[in-house]
C-alpha cells in the first residue's frame, strides 16, 4: 500500500483527497519508482481545483512531476537504484502521476537526476523551472545574447517566470520582469531583475507596432500580453511563449513577424524529445544558482496542504515555487 492523492469524478461529482492504494492500481509501464518529492505546477492546480479540464481519465493520481530511486525497471536504460526526474508525458493527465509515494512510469520519459541536484531540488525546479531553461535556450538558439538588449519576463512571480528570471539574470542578461504584484518588487530583484515592470501595461489591447524595446522575451501569459510583447519587441529579437495564465488566444497581427522579422518560438515542455530535455537539465544544473533556487521555494507535505496550496495559485496568491516532500 502507498499514500497519494486521488482525484475521482463520475455520476455523484468530483471529489478529491489523500488515500491509500494498492500497488496493483498502478498503471502498466516499465519503472516502479520511490517518489521522494513532487510538486506543484499551474497545470497541477487546474487539475487539483478542477477548474480545467486537465485531467483526461479517471480515477487519476495527479502531479505531472517525480523524483526518486527507481525500485524495479524492466527497461534497459535504468536499475534499481538509479534517481530520476519526471516531467510531462501526460502524466497527470492520462497517466497516473506523482503526488504518491510510488509511481509506475515508462523509461522512456525519465531523465537522470543531475548529481549537482537533490530530488527536493529538482522538485523546485519542476516543470516550471525546466520550461524557463527551454525558455532560455530558444532565445540563445534564435540569435538573443546579454548584449542584444532587455529581455522581458512575464507572469515573473510565477514558477515559469521566477526561474527565467534568475537564469537570465545570471547569464547576464538584463530582465526586466513584469508582475502585477508590486509588492514583489524586492523579491524579483532579489532574484536578478534589472527593473520590475506593472503588468497592467500590458494587458490593455495596444497598436500591432509599438516601441521597440524588447531583444528577447519570455511569456508565460498568453493573450494581450503576448500580442503587446510580440508589438514591443526589437527588429530581429525572439519571443518564447510558453504559457496561457491570462487567456489561449493571441490577439495580434502579422506586422511584428513580417515587418520587423520578429521570431515567435513556441516552447513545449510536456512532450520535448529526451536529447532537449537532458540539455535542459544539464544547464540548470550549471546555470541556476542554488541559493536563489531556496530563495523561491518553499516545502509542504503530501496531504491537505497541497489543496490549500492549488487553490491559492489558481487565485494568483503565491510566488515561485513549491515542493512536496513525500519521502
Amino acid at each position: 500500500m502507498f499514500r497519494a492523492i486521488l482525484l475521482e469524478k463520475d455520476d455523484q461529482g468530483f471529489r478529491a483527497g489523500l488515500t491509500e492504494l494498492d500497488e496493483a492500481r498502478l498503471p502498466e509501464a516499465d519503472v516502479l519508482l520511490a517518489v521522494e518529492a513532487s510538486t506543484l505546477n499551474y497545470k497541477d492546480a487546474l487539475a487539483l481545483t478542477h477548474r480545467s479540464p486537465v485531467v483526461r481519465l479517471w480515477p487519476m493520481v495527479p502531479g505531472i512531476d517525480g523524483a526518486g530511486t527507481v525500485l524495479h525497471s524492466a527497461h534497459p536504460d535504468w536499475q534499481p537504484g538509479d534517481r530520476v526526474v519526471l516531467n510531462g508525458w501526460g502524466v497527470g493527465e492520462t497517466h497516473w502521476g506523482c503526488l504518491a509515494e510510488r509511481a509506475r512510469l515508462k523509461g522512456e520519459w525519465l531523465v537522470r537526476l543531475p548529481e549537482a541536484f537533490t530530488a527536493r531540488q529538482a522538485m523546485a525546479i519542476g516543470t516550471a523551472g525546466y520550461t524557463a531553461m527551454l525558455c532560455v535556450m530558444a532565445l540563445e538558439d534564435h540569435g538573443v545574447t546579454p548584449g542584444s538588449g532587455e529581455v522581458l519576463v512575464t507572469g515573473a512571480t510565477g514558477g515559469v517566470g521566477s526561474v527565467a528570471v534568475a537564469l537570465l539574470a545570471r547569464l547576464g542578461y538584463t530582465v526586466v520582469a513584469a508582475t502585477g504584484k508590486a509588492a514583489e518588487a524586492d523579491y524579483l530583484q532579489a532574484l536578478g531583475a534589472a527593473s520590475v515592470l506593472d503588468r497592467a501595461g500590458l494587458m490593455a489591447p495596444g497598436k500591432p507596432l509599438q516601441k521597440e524595446r524588447w531583444a528577447g522575451v519570455v511569456d508565460t501569459l498568453g493573450g494581450v500580453a503576448l500580442a503587446n510583447a510580440c508589438a514591443q519587441t526589437r527588429y530581429g529579437g525572439t519571443v518564447a511563449a510558453c504559457g496561457l495564465a491570462a487567456s489561449m488566444d493571441l490577439p495580434t497581427t502579422v506586422a511584428p513577424f513580417i515587418l520587423r522579422g520578429v521570431t515567435l518560438a513556441g516552447v513545449d515542455s510536456v512532450m520535448a524529445p529526451r536529447a532537449k530535455r537532458e540539455r535542459a537539465w544539464a544547464r540548470l544544473a550549471r546555470d541556476l544558482d542554488p541559493a536563489l533556487l531556496a530563495r523561491m521555494t518553499d516545502e509542504i507535505p503530501l496531504g491537505e496542504a497541497v489543496f490549500e496550496r492549488a487553490a491559492a495559485i489558481m487565485a494568483g496568491g503565491f510566488r515561485g515555487r513549491t515542493v512536496v516532500g513525500i519521502a
